[in-house]
């Protein structure tokens, strides 16, 4: 395993495009990284660059104790599994597997025990003797993963890996490649889109936007505690709920916030320094969404639509100078309400977030515990 270290790294094509700005992180040794954000901002790119298939524009790449910025792909340590499983379709697993070890003039009793000891740990020994065309696609995506596998690298380095598989399978390789971590404890990089991937594999996330960082750190305090309101919005399924609103009185502990159809709310935001009556925007999740009677405390409001999931419900409402519906989820389908009804939503206090006008969160107040 090996430490990442990256330093104002920068990408630019023709010094005029420039898609990678001043990238700056630290990855653990032994850490399961995930780097996440929508198409084309920028994580495949750098993932690439690590590997030493894009070159380096500017700034500094470590891995280990050697900077690598002008180091050969084959002399830094990495193995990389791609979206296509890019196998040799005349050869069986085995020999797929152990390919770059027999380039590499590996003696052939120690190329059949690493092969044999990746097979084991894919549970794919039952297949070595297997061609490409007689696995499903899971099995080849395993075969991919064998072949870095045997290599022994200090990083891993999975560039959207599950995105040809079904739905099913995804869910099925993404436990494979947590135990894999676990198993192996090598360093590994993961480049998704998906999110729901992103918060299930990653120990730390990286949420990139437009070639940049816009937040580091575990699946829960992204979830909990985004950095910004493209952060909140972009982990999360349902997404979360956002409202226009103007701060009112504040402290270091709480912050009045005027909501749309003048209902006032009481949230656990430190907005200290920022002025009464300006402009601000309430997060808050489905999940931290209360759904009551019309009548009781919170946001009036009329129910437009109601999704069944079988163990939860995503009750979508209408309320007074909102442009979109907010979306609550209700664990259960036995619910007291039918579309067309009136209710009142409820922000739980504790766990919705505060934007400021340029859509960075305000922080939470000290000792606050999310439930």
């Amino acid at each position: 395993m090996a430490r990442l270290q990256l330093k104002k790294i920068q990408k630019s094509y023709d010094d005029r495009v420039q898609v990678i700005h001043g990238i700056d992180l630290d990855v653990r040794a032994g850490e399961f990284m995930v780097f996440v954000g929508p198409s084309g901002c920028g994580k495949s790119t750098l993932l690439r660059m690590i590997a030493g298939l894009e070159d380096i524009s500017g700034g500094e790449l470590r891995i280990g104790d050697r900077v690598v910025n002008d180091v050969a792909p084959a002399e830094r340590g990495i193995a990389m599994v791609f979206q296509s499983y890019a196998l040799y379709p005349h050869m069986t697993v085995a020999e797929n597997m152990g390919f770059a070890l027999k380039l590499a003039g590996t003696p052939k009793a120690e190329l059949k025990a690493a092969v044999d000891r990746a097979a084991e740990i894919l549970q794919i020994t039952h297949l070595l003797d297997r061609k490409p065309k007689a696995l499903s696609g899971g099995q080849r995506q395993r075969v991919a993963i064998g072949r870095a596998i045997v290599r022994k690298p200090q990083v891993f380095l999975f560039d959207e890996p599950l995105s040809n598989l079904d739905a099913a399978l995804r869910v099925q390789m993404r436990v494979e490649l947590s135990r894999l971590h676990r198993e192996l404890g090598t360093t590994m990089i993961y480049v998704t889109h998906d999110q729901v991937e992103a918060m299930t594999l990653g120990q730390r996330i990286v949420v990139f936007n437009g070639g940049r960082i816009e937040q580091v750190g575990t699946p829960l305090e992204l979830y909990e505690h985004p950095a910004n309101l493209f952060v909140a919005g972009f982990l999360g399924s349902p997404r979360m709920n956002f409202l226009p609103a103007r701060l009112g009185p504040v402290s270091a502990n709480q912050a009045e916030v005027v909501a749309p159809g003048g209902a006032r709310l009481q949230l656990a935001a430190d907005a200290r320094g920022a002025a009464a009556g300006s402009d601000c925007t309430i997060g808050v999740r489905p999940d931290h969404l209360g759904l009551a009677a019309a009548g009781q405390p919170g946001l009036p409001g009329r129910i437009d639509l109601i999704e069944y999931l079988g163990d939860a419900a995503l009750v979508h409402v209408r309320c007074e100078g909102l442009a979109e519906p907010l979306i609550v989820r209700v664990p259960g389908s036995d619910l007291p309400f039918a579309s067309g009804a009136t209710c009142s939503l409820q922000p739980d206090a504790t766990r919705a977030c505060l934007f400021d006008s340029q859509g960075r969160a305000f922080p939470r107040p000290a000792g606050l515990t999310s439930g």
